[in-house]
């Protein structure tokens, strides 16, 4: 995707169908990452100056996989993490973020959204109408919460609360390819995904389970 102010090229691999995103400001061409999912190999070729900053959606060990493949080739490069897990990364440069805080990256401004359920340290990444949502939000559903550090109900709050009432044209750009296509926006996604018209908290919980018992079925 391009507009004036920025483009996004996308990369698909990892571990799980999963995607980064390479992030270039049009008017001072300062390239940012979302997430390090993909082998930096295959996105090296589309940085023709350096890597200004790294922005993790949450510490699970495949959108961090790269990392260091990162760091070897840009030991300085910013690293933008949830405030609580600066510990579980390594890196020069860690910059702990939280909900609310706003990052300039060229002349570029993101706004960081903390979205705890799939996982404690779970951050959406808000530029313009584009917001790049990790594993809490995914095109047709939302993230599973079946680890240690999930919570079902804050799940439903940060993507109730906090995603679903930013303007229905927002495109959503999640980390992983799992959906009919690969980005959608708001108002789209709650049209085709049952989790996201859930008539309150509790009704989301069972929607989840719902989820969770007809994908053990087919699976």
């Amino acid at each position: 995707m391009k507009n004036a102010d920025f483009k996004i090229q996308s990369f698909k691999g990892g571990y799980d169908y999963n995607f980064t995103y390479l992030v270039t400001c049009e008017k001072t061409n300062t390239q940012f990452l979302i997430d390090a999912s993909v082998p930096f190999r295959e996105i090296l070729p589309m940085v023709p100056d350096e890597i200004s900053s790294v922005f993790i959606t949450h510490t699970h060990g495949d959108h961090i996989s790269y990392l260091d493949e990162v760091l070897c080739k840009y030991p300085n490069v910013n690293i933008f993490i949830f405030r609580h897990s600066v510990n579980r990364i390594s890196g020069k440069n860690i910059q702990g973020v939280d909900d609310k805080s706003q990052v300039q990256v060229g002349s570029l401004k993101l706004e960081v959204i903390h979205t705890p359920g799939h996982y404690d340290d779970s951050l959406c990444f808000h530029l313009k109408n584009i917001l790049f949502t990790g594993d809490t939000l995914f095109v047709g559903r939302t993230g599973r919460t079946i680890s240690m550090r999930s919570d079902t109900r804050q799940l439903y709050r940060s993507v109730y609360e906090k995603l679903l009432i930013l303007p229905g044209e927002t495109l959503i750009y999640p980390g992983h390819d799992y959906g009919p296509k690969p980005y959608c926006t708001l108002k789209e996604n709650i049209a085709i995904s049952p989790l996201l018209r859930a008539e309150d908290e509790d009704d989301f919980v069972k929607r989840m389970d719902e989820f969770e018992r007809n994908r053990i079925a087919k699976y």
